[in-house]
């Protein structure tokens, strides 16, 4: 891989890691009149890294996504020092209601991510939403931009069906059992503060890591597909990372 493709490269790992990161995003719908309308909203992903928003009726932003379900996100990473030297990626897509009886994958995902959203979730007036992006732009500070079609930011799951099947019981069995091992993930592999971690999902890609508003995403060496290629990866993850701690 020559520098410019590394460079290339190195901007999609940073596109993808906005995607799974963030959890506080700005939404911008359209008013009637066809005026940008922005506010903030708790976000989710999906297995292939499609958004998942959980909205109030009440809200403006859930009546004009009703009658014009185009909309932007962005993704702005936080820090000290000018905010506009911070990563930040704009998705643009079309949101559609769904409902979480019929998809309760994506009710988990955002409620483990968002897990304060858990006291309202189940309002008659609350609803969860789904946005495919169709286009990604990309800022990643100065001199460090890229635009993207939509899937080029997504995560292949063709083929992964047994993984993403199984998602939900080995993030429970982690959270339950080997709540030492993510902690070794985050603070060894991830350089992140000595914390208590839990794990709020997974994919073919990566882990996504959280503890109260800190997050986290252990991409994996290579895509995984099954259980079996999950357990076995996990276990060499947790050897490499006793082994930077020594």
């Amino acid at each position: 891989m020559d520098e410019a493709e590394s460079q290339e490269a190195a901007l999609l790992a940073e596109a993808k890691r906005l995607i799974r990161t963030i959890r506080a995003a700005t939404l911008a719908t359209l008013t009637p009149e066809g005026t940008p309308f922005a506010s903030l909203t708790a976000v989710a992903t999906m297995p292939d890294g499609s958004m998942i928003l959980l909205l109030s009726q009440l809200a403006a932003h859930t009546r004009q996504l009703d009658a014009d379900g185009r909309c932007s996100i962005l993704l702005a990473q936080a820090g000290r020092g000018d905010p506009l030297a911070h990563p930040r990626l704009t998705l643009v897509g079309e949101a559609a209601r769904f409902d979480p009886s019929q998809r309760p994958e994506a009710r988990r995902r955002f409620l483990s991510r968002n897990p304060k959203s858990e006291l309202y979730a189940d309002f008659p007036d609350f609803a969860f939403w789904h946005c495919v992006p169709q286009a990604a732009h990309l800022n990643g500070g100065f001199g460090r931009a890229a635009i993207y079609a939509g899937d080029a930011v997504l995560t292949r799951t063709e083929g992964c069906e047994a993984l993403i099947m199984h998602e939900e019981g080995a993030v429970a069995h982690m959270n339950a059992d080997h709540r030492d091992a993510l902690k070794l993930y985050a603070t060894r592999l991830l350089r992140l503060p000595d914390r208590d971690w839990r794990l709020s999902g997974l994919d073919p890609e990566g882990m996504d890591l959280v503890s109260g508003d800190l997050t986290g995403r252990l991409v994996f060496p290579q895509p995984v597909t099954s259980g079996g290629e999950l357990r076995q990866l996990l276990v060499t993850l947790a050897a490499e990372a006793r082994a930077a701690a020594d």
